[in-house]
């Protein structure tokens, strides 16, 4: 059997984890996390969401450098428990990285009919109320097809195509913060939080798995390093997108309160473009955010789209699903059917337009946080020495909380029956494939 190519380094690490993380969340659900928390609520639900991960992330950096295999969790959980609880564990793992496919998929309809109205024309259909745009959904599928011909054509491809992307993000961001520190007021904080600043965080931390999950697909392409590549750059390239990616989120949501009152935010759509526009009455600084987003949204949906072929592929080749998915092209050295195999489940996810957007943002949250918690116990189990031990035991409950704050009618903003359809749909989906082996 051919095995992937082997061209990774560090930084081509650190721009899949941060990519895989960042995508244009803070333009168009800026709204959303405004309006759940308020400013100073989701800044502190993002940097203590960033904070309590970097045990989780630690985890992450000692499994990788003992066990490099695509299979990520599954791999990890299979070295301590029964092999239905490492394939599930895997499979939440894999809906997690690949329902950003289609996510993004449809975001970038959602964007450049910000920016060129007339997308919003030709109704096909409508899911939810929501109104779905056949220039949009061409869009779309268009996009994902780029994306499968760049993966499939090889992992340098991707891998530049990573770099790049994520490289004019952080340039562009950090010009966005020269100008809400010019343009803005404190005063435009005011109030600070939604509600109680207990509930506000929350709310906030709720969501943080979904959008801070990208450092853990480090491991999925740990196989195909560099043949020289020393194993301690897959953790700098984890803790690296942990902090930076926060760091992230942290900033935009301040640059966004701080530059407009953001109360007159809550319900408008690309809340962050409207802010940046009130503040300087003029539409250059929406372009630009605009650009901005395009490329957050490249380099997330290409993390996404990485992470979970190498997943599927891995699955494919342990044989827990039809074997199929674990062969490797003869040319381009890639998982080609799985890269395959995702491209036709986003191009089917996508048909489901707007409706799609924030309740995948639930679901994703929940099955990041099972597959993170899985990690941290398996790692604990293995491993015999204190000091890592009481570090992996850190990241065991924060993962095990964030996870309870999902599924526990007892927390505001648990799952609602929608998103439990949803969920279950995706298990049913994994128990057909694996009986289908």
């Amino acid at each position: 059997m051919s095995t992937l190519a082997r061209n990774l380094r560090t930084s081509d690490y650190f721009a899949l984890a941060f990519g895989t993380m960042v995508g244009a969340g803070w333009l168009l659900l800026m709204d959303d996390w405004l309006g759940r928390s308020g400013p100073l609520g989701a800044i502190l639900g993002f940097a203590i969401g960033g904070v309590l991960l970097l045990p989780v992330g630690y985890v992450y950096g000692q499994w990788v450098q003992r066990l490099p295999d695509a299979a990520g969790e599954a791999a990890y959980t299979a070295e301590v428990f029964p092999p239905i609880v490492s394939y599930f564990t895997g499979w939440m793992m894999l809906l997690a990285y690949f329902i950003v496919c289609p996510w993004e998929a449809v975001a970038v309809g959602k964007l450049a009919a910000y920016i060129f109205p007339s997308l919003n024309s030709f109704e096909l259909y409508r899911v939810g109320e929501q109104p779905v745009f056949l220039p949009r959904l061409v869009l779309g599928v268009g996009l994902t097809i780029f994306l499968a011909v760049l993966n499939y054509r090889g992992i340098r491809w991707s891998a530049s195509f990573q770099k790049w992307t994520t490289g004019i993000v952080l340039l562009l961001f950090v010009l966005l913060l020269g100008i809400s520190a010019v343009r803005g007021a404190p005063a435009n904080f005011h109030p600070a939080f939604r509600t109680t600043p207990f509930v506000s965080i929350l709310l906030t931390l709720q969501i943080v798995p979904y959008f801070m999950t990208g450092f853990e697909s480090v491991p999925k392409v740990a196989e195909e390093a560099y043949p020289e590549f020393r194993s301690a750059g897959f953790f700098r390239a984890i803790m690296m997108a942990v902090l930076v990616g926060a760091g992230f989120y942290v900033l935009a949501v301040a640059a966004v309160a701080y530059v407009a009152p953001w109360q007159g935010l809550i319900g408008k759509r690309f809340a962050t473009a409207i802010a940046f526009e009130q503040a300087l009455g003029a539409q250059w600084p929406v372009r630009l955010i605009a650009i901005m987003a395009m490329f957050g949204l490249l380099q997330c949906f290409n993390g996404n789209f990485v992470a979970s072929s190498r997943l599927l592929f891995a699955y494919g080749r342990r044989r827990i699903i039809p074997p199929r998915f674990g062969e490797v092209h003869a040319k381009f050295l890639t998982p080609s059917v799985a890269i395959l195999g995702i491209t036709a489940g986003t191009v089917a996810c996508l048909l489901a337009g707007d409706a799609l957007l924030v309740p995948v943002t639930e679901v994703g949250s929940m099955a990041s946080a099972l597959g993170w918690f899985a990690a941290c116990l398996s790692f604990w189990v293995v491993e015999k020495r204190v000091g890592r031990r009481i570090v992996t035991g850190l990241g065991i409950a924060v993962s095990s909380l964030l996870f309870l704050m999902k599924v526990l009618p007892a927390f505001p903003g648990h799952f609602s029956p929608a998103e439990w359809t949803a969920f279950g749909v995706w298990v049913s989906l994994g128990l057909v494939l694996r009986a289908w082996r």
